[in-house]
């Protein structure tokens, strides 16, 4: 129980200390933020490896976003990560697959990852992960003017990618922190680019479920990622289960960002929905550059058959 309510302080300090401040909105610049999603809180995997062995089934996740939907070149984005138990040494393996469209900007990358866990007290668990995978940004500058000099040279880069995660946890909650994106060296040209579409990212994330009535059960989670130049960002969410089958809950993010989320667990499937908008006064009552977010996930081994919250 001593666990559980220090877990619970930790999520309530670690926000507040975080310095809050607004991140740059241009994506074409370079200051180029993390990335993140709404709906971390249900698949923390992509950030964080480690976290694919709180649940002992197997699965595979989807995740597809979009900004400013009709407008063509608008920012999209692509997620499918597979999850393998390895139960004989408590472990497990995946592949995570990820594209981001805007404009004439394209970043793609592929990692595979090992887990593991140990044993530390009744139901609490540390577990670690490495992952190594590439990394590969195209932005095809010569498509904004053919006759302008200044955009002739099209940009080609693909890095090898190593990163590892750390997390603690047990059925109530986890406390993670991860650098899941080290950059090694150069494969390709244009080195210009080389600071400002490969920077190491990290995070540390935190969730935990309380049950406040026999049907009605709580999760408050947080993610904080840091990319060097770039603002730290905070989000912080809360999620209202209803029969473990039904979820209703909102997410702030610190750039001044904030989203409504819904999700449905049915047997062995997630779904769920984020709408995401801006909160500064430019935003409200005005041109608003909104975030649709669609996630699915299907679960299967024996493990399955029980609802996964945390």
């Amino acid at each position: 129980m001593n666990k559980y309510n220090s877990g619970k302080k930790i999520l309530i300090i670690i926000p507040c200390v975080c310095l809050v401040l607004m991140m740059t909105g241009n994506r074409a610049i370079a200051q180029r933020q993390a990335f993140s999603y709404s709906q971390y809180m249900d698949n923390l995997t992509p950030h964080n490896p480690a976290y694919s062995l709180i649940d002992k089934a197997g699965s595979i996740s989807t995740l597809a976003s979009k900004q400013l939907v009709g407008i063509d070149g608008a920012p999209t984005t692509l997620l499918i990560n597979a999850n393998f138990p390895i139960e004989p040494v408590n472990g497990a393996v995946g592949l995570i697959v990820f594209n981001d469209k805007v404009a004439i900007e394209n970043e793609t990358e592929f990692n595979a990852y090992f887990a593991k866990a140990i044993q530390v007290g009744t139901n609490d668990f540390l577990a670690v992960s490495l992952n190594a995978g590439l990394r590969n940004y195209v932005a095809n500058y010569s498509q904004l003017a053919v006759d302008d000099p200044t955009f002739k040279t099209d940009v080609r880069e693909t890095k090898p990618n190593v990163g590892f995660g750390v997390m603690y946890y047990s059925d109530r909650f986890y406390l993670g922190l991860s650098v899941p994106e080290l950059t090694i060296t150069s494969l390709g040209t244009a080195s210009v680019q080389n600071n400002t579409n490969f920077r190491n990212n990290y995070y540390f994330a935190g969730a935990l479920i309380t049950d406040l009535s026999e049907d009605i059960k709580f999760k408050p989670a947080t993610l904080v990622s840091y990319t060097k130049g770039v603002p730290i960002v905070a989000d912080i969410s809360g999620i209202f289960y209803l029969k473990e089958t039904l979820g209703l809950g909102a997410n702030y993010r610190t750039n001044k960002q904030m989203a409504g989320i819904i999700t449905i667990n049915v047997d062995a499937f997630h779904i769920g929905y984020s709408y995401q908008f801006g909160t500064s006064s430019a935003n409200l009552g005005g041109f608003n550059n909104a975030t649709n977010e669609v996630t699915l996930s299907y679960r299967f081994g024996k493990a399955s058959g029980n609802t996964k919250l945390l």
